[in-house]
């Protein structure tokens, strides 16, 4: 496992690959504060990024979301970001017991 020393997250192999090709450190930053502030309503969380169609953008005023979940759609927090230069337009990660890891890792 790998470390965010700060917040003492732990992340897989799967994360180190998605942060560096990416360039998405702020994802894996972002993902793993509110994730670990959850850990009190739930120790498997769900965090799913996904990057708005253009009306929807337009009608929520933000280009994209992070979703955090139980894995059971209890909807726990959501939060915006105007602009992202991530590569993706959706993708899925789980946080369990402290660390973060993408759903084949789990």
């Amino acid at each position: 496992f790998y470390s965010i020393p700060l917040i003492g997250t732990r992340y897989t192999e799967g994360i180190k690959y998605l942060a560096e090709e990416a360039n998405c450190y702020w994802l894996i930053t972002d993902a793993s504060v509110i994730a670990k502030s959850l850990m009190n309503q739930s120790y498997f969380i769900t965090i799913d990024f996904e990057r708005l169609s253009e009306k929807d953008q337009e009608a929520n005023g933000c280009e994209a979301k992070l979703k955090y979940c139980d894995g059971n759609d209890n909807l726990f927090e959501v939060h915006r970001y105007n602009v992202t230069d991530f590569p993706l337009d959706e993708l899925r990660l789980f946080f369990v017991d402290g660390c973060l890891m993408l759903p084949g890792e789990y």
